[in-house]
């Protein structure tokens, strides 16, 4: 017969094995979610720039969320107010970028009398948080709140334009709040199709941020700049994009992924096109 003190010595370590495995999946996990939005949002290299700060009839809206104030800013349109209220444009910027980058490239929507809203994500610039696909999607409808109550915001002209990894912010608002017309720039399929062309196994990836089912169940009207020398987003997903709404505009320009528009581009006629047939300006 076998010792008794052995069997009762392997039973008693049994537990403390399980306990360590699961103690190392966690951390496994917890790494690679971590790595994943390392990667996914990297912050830490896109510079404030404060001079936004004093761009003419700026306004600066914080949306309270669970980790704390998020920024977001409103620049009116040119002869929009309270009293001739017009369209506005929620752009979403991308990964490497601020809201602080933007006002000043996207001055002609201003001057074609819409108002821009830029949304800032969580942790980026001044605002406070982590980001994650759930609380920027979170983020989008408290904005889209704050806009329903805005009197200067024509509510039935509302267009979205997303760049990039903006592309898949605003494709989380498609099905709950849809626009009067979206733009996207640059945009993924999903982030795990992006993770697929790098060889890295798509159930690694947290925040998926699925443009494409998003854009099939969308049926406003749709605009598609993408460059054909994108390094970070290949064309390819500009063209599923397209081909899943089935009457989209899909316009490609000789540019890489952070040079578009290329200069002397038609870009600013395309959207001014698309915002006129949309019914967004006349």
């Amino acid at each position: 017969m076998g010792d008794p003190r052995v069997s009762d010595d392997r039973t008693g370590r049994r537990p403390i094995l399980w306990v360590a495995v699961a103690g190392f999946i966690v951390l496994v996990v917890i790494g690679v979610v971590w790595l994943q939005r390392s990667m996914l949002f990297p912050r830490g290299f896109a510079p404030q720039v404060p001079q936004a700060l004093q761009t003419p009839g700026l306004e600066r809206w914080w949306i309270e969320s669970p980790s704390g104030p998020v920024e977001a800013w409103f620049l009116p349109g040119d002869g929009v107010d309270e009293e001739h209220p017009g369209p506005a444009v929620v752009f979403a910027h991308g990964n490497g970028e601020l809201i602080d980058h933007w006002p000043r490239m996207l001055a002609r929507y201003r001057e074609l009398g819409v108002s821009v809203v830029l949304p800032e994500y969580r942790g980026y610039g001044r605002s406070a948080g982590d980001p994650s696909e759930r609380a920027i999607r979170e983020d989008l409808e408290a904005l889209r709140a704050e806009l329903r109550g805005h009197p200067a915001v024509d509510q039935d002209r509302l267009v979205y334009h997303g760049r990039s990894l903006g592309g898949g912010a605003v494709s989380t608002m498609l099905d709950d709040h849809p626009p009067r017309a979206l733009i996207l720039e640059s945009t993924f399929t999903s982030v795990p199709d992006v993770a697929a062309d790098m060889w890295i196994p798509g159930f690694l990836i947290v925040d998926k941020f699925e443009s494409l089912p998003a854009v099939r169940r969308y049926e406003g009207p749709l605009l598609i700049f993408h460059g054909t020398r994108d390094e970070v987003i290949p064309t390819a997903h500009g063209r599923r994009l397209a081909e899943a709404h089935g009457d989209a505009r899909l316009i490609l320009y000789d540019s890489g992924h952070n040079d578009l528009p290329p200069p002397g581009s038609d870009y600013w006629a395309q959207i001014e096109r698309h915002l006129t047939e949309s019914g967004v300006i006349e």
